[in-house]
């Protein structure tokens, strides 16, 4: 059976609706990736300054040691004797010059590499092109997420890493990724001095599990049940926009997921996520 032209007329204004509401649901959620990236941007360039400040420093070291090395080089064709060689080592205390030159040159490439890392991190996460749903391993999304919002957790909690043995899963890591940095940049915020925040994996009943559990302040009761409302938060003005939780409860939603909290005040919150690991095959998502 054929549609009429009057039945294709009329889906037509429901599927641009649904298009439009798409298109401006991508746009808030890229407005609040950059948004929340732009409250950390102090905290990465920190991690990016640390290491190349050692680096800068190194190079400097460097240079001091070739220039006493090319000395003892260049003695080779000038000094009168094998002593007079032997005194110029001495004279530069060649031993710990080569131990030292070790140390700092893999020192510097620890440094390089973290930068790296970062810099990594921070592409992964403001990119828009990733769309489509993939198989991904949500591990390397929570690495990932780790190194993005290190500064802001390392002065307020121990990260404990409590992964199991989960299975890659079909979703679109970026969006979840998104969703692990709002409940770790929360489980910080939530710590008024120092405190654990925990971050586990699981797999249960075909499904996988996250957890993201902090040892902070808690959620009042009268709170609970709002705080995936949009624009809700009990932070004060300027550290946050009330969007966080509410886009995350959306991007669980679209990967048909679930997100729940539970917490006791004064001795802290857990967020538990529910994720399918394939996606049921219902058409357009």
């Amino acid at each position: 059976m054929t549609d009429t032209p009057s039945q294709v007329s009329s889906e037509l204004p429901s599927r641009e609706l649904s298009e439009r509401l798409e298109q401006a649901n991508r746009q808030l959620l890229q407005s609040e990736k950059m948004a929340a990236i732009g409250q950390l941007a102090a905290g990465v360039a920190h991690e990016i300054n640390n290491p190349v400040g050692y680096v800068y420093s190194n190079l400097q070291s460097l240079g001091t040691y070739l220039t006493d090395l090319f000395r003892l080089t260049d003695a080779v064709d000038t000094a009168q004797s094998l002593e007079d060689l032997r005194q110029i080592r001495k004279s530069i205390d060649y031993d710990f010059l080569r131990g030292d030159l070790e140390d700092l040159l893999a020192e510097s490439r620890e440094g390089i590499e973290r930068v790296k890392t970062i810099i990594a991190a921070m592409k992964d996460f403001s990119h828009t092109e990733e769309e489509e749903f993939r198989m991904a391993d949500l591990h390397r999304g929570i690495e990932t997420t780790l190194n993005v919002v290190n500064n802001e957790l390392k002065y307020k909690a121990e990260v404990v890493k409590d992964f199991g043995n989960v299975p890659e899963i079909e979703c679109i890591i970026s969006q979840l990724n998104q969703v692990i940095m709002n409940l770790l940049v929360n489980a910080a915020h939530a710590i008024e001095s120092t405190g654990t925040i925990t971050i586990r994996t699981r797999t249960a009943e075909g499904q996988v599990l996250i957890e993201v559990e902090d040892t902070g302040k808690g959620i009042e009761a009268a709170n609970l049940n709002r705080i995936f409302d949009p624009f809700f938060t009990t932070k004060p003005v300027g550290k946050g926009t009330g969007l966080g939780l509410s886009l995350s409860f959306n991007i669980v939603e679209k990967h048909h997921g679930e997100i729940t909290a539970t917490s006791t005040p004064g001795k802290g919150t857990c967020f538990r996520i529910r994720l399918p690991v394939q996606q049921p095959d219902i058409g357009i998502r």
